[in-house]
């Protein structure tokens, strides 16, 4: 099953991202399970520099912005 984390202290971005991250996994139809991270120390283990993030099975797909629904589509394709 495929994981999908949202990375980021819980600010206005990082909900728009967990918000478009739950309609382009509608959109697609896919089973996944979605968490959000906000815990500073597990954001700093993944070595990103900015948030929002977002990471798919532990690999980073994008960080320092928010991405939309296509391309959170693209990303999980």
């Amino acid at each position: 099953m495929t994981r999908i984390q949202v990375l980021g202290p819980g600010c206005q971005k990082c909900n728009v991202l967990a918000e478009r991250v739950t309609q382009a996994v509608r959109e697609l139809g896919i089973e996944c399970e979605i968490e959000k991270v906000s815990d500073i120390n597990h954001i700093i283990a993944f070595g990103i520099i900015s948030t929002p993030a977002l990471a798919v099975n532990g690999t980073i797909k994008a960080s320092g912005h928010v991405p939309s629904v296509e391309k959170i589509k693209e990303l999980l394709s």
